[in-house]
């Protein structure tokens, strides 16, 4: 089975409520789609979304990326040679590592389909049924409060909580939320590069002061900061984790060999893609580091991989946070994944199980 075509469309879906961090607030689901053809008739999907405050893309940037660099090196290449097909998407270009995390999805769809298998199966095997936190906006303390018990009601258990906006405003909401839902539920706090190190090492002090306990805290400094994070990890016994500074297994390799993170997310946008992930993973495994498995809210294409991923390396993989598809008005992608509130049920198709995907929106890209 060899690659002949890829193609591109739009995927959009309303949010039920507005996703708001410490970097951006986003009204929608809006990712791109790639769509891999080949000589057999069977199609590979792929999709990434834009993030530009955090890895830099967007979907024109992608679409460049796709069609006029990396695209023209995998045409004509056999779907079996993986790993060669791997190593093109990563080596044609630097950086863009959502273009090669879409391109690679696709990629890795089509490979477990010629085997007529789940992706799940092809990359270990795994249990087949996951449970993800659900993330709780930045916003003002009675909107969180809120949007925490809906969550609960729904039988979400575990909670991500953005902040990164303002120290004290930030400790004060954290103090408030525990208190309400801290014996119906587990709190992770994501702070998105949104403090300091000594902020963090003086909140979270503060909050353990006030009885707090967190499951952990994640990505408290900017990407960059990784002494920040060594201070921090060197000065708090709740565990920290490391998302923006951890992009590919050469960063993960200085976190784990410094000591400045306790848990490393993965996330295919922002590491490049499964072949990648999959490092990482390893990576961490053969440290003894726990990894989250992660979304850069994403619809149920790209997160549907990550599912995949994490069943495979539960070994490694023992946190997950999935709920893109699920902060959504609706899910247009019919089979594969079925994402319900904190459930995530991986079904038996092969690949990743797509049967059709409603409302896609395809297009010709040109400069």
């Amino acid at each position: 089975m060899k690659i002949t075509a890829i193609r591109f469309a739009k995927l959009e879906v309303p949010l039920i409520t507005p996703f708001k961090t410490a970097v951006r607030t986003v009204q929608s689901i809006t990712d791109l789609v790639v769509i891999v053809e080949t000589d057999k008739g069977v199609l590979g999907y792929g999709s990434a979304p834009a993030t530009p405050v955090i890895t830099g893309d967007t979907h024109g940037s992608i679409c460049y990326a796709i069609s006029t660099i990396i695209g023209p090196h995998i045409i004509g290449m056999d779907i079996e040679d993986l790993n060669s097909i791997c190593h093109k998407i990563q080596h044609s270009i630097v950086a863009n590592t959502s273009a090669k995390a879409a391109l690679e999805i696709a990629i890795y769809d089509l490979w477990a389909k010629g085997f007529e298998a789940p992706l799940y199966k092809m990359l270990g095997g795994g249990i087949p049924q996951l449970k993800t936190d659900v993330t709780i906006s930045v916003d003002h303390i009675d909107k969180m409060l809120a949007d925490a018990n809906l969550a609960i009601s729904q039988g979400f258990d575990i909670l991500k909580i953005k902040i990164g906006t303002h120290i004290e405003n930030d400790i004060s909401r954290i103090h408030e939320i525990y208190k309400d839902v801290s014996k119906r539920a587990i709190i992770r706090l994501d702070v998105n590069q949104g403090w300091t190190a000594k902020q963090t090492v003086y909140a979270i002090q503060k909050l353990e002061k006030l009885g707090v306990e967190l499951e952990l805290i994640e990505q408290p400094v900017k990407s960059n900061d990784i002494d920040g994070l060594r201070y921090i990890s060197e000065r708090i016994t709740t565990p920290i984790m490391a998302d923006e500074s951890a992009c590919s297994p050469q960063q993960v390799l200085t976190l784990v060999r410094s000591g400045a993170a306790d848990i490393i997310n993965i996330k295919l946008m922002k590491c490049a893609g499964l072949s990648q992930a999959i490092k990482i993973a390893d990576l961490a495994e053969l440290h003894g580091i726990p990894c989250m498995v992660g979304c850069m809210l994403e619809g149920s294409i790209s997160v549907a991989a990550a599912a995949h991923l994490a069943s495979a390396k539960a070994s490694s993989i023992s946190l997950i946070d999935l709920d893109g598809p699920v902060l959504g008005q609706y899910d247009p992608v019919v089979g594969g994944v079925d994402f319900t509130l904190s459930n995530v049920q991986l079904g038996n198709g092969a690949g990743l199980g797509i049967e059709s995907i409603n409302d896609l929106q395809e297009f010709t890209w040109s400069l």
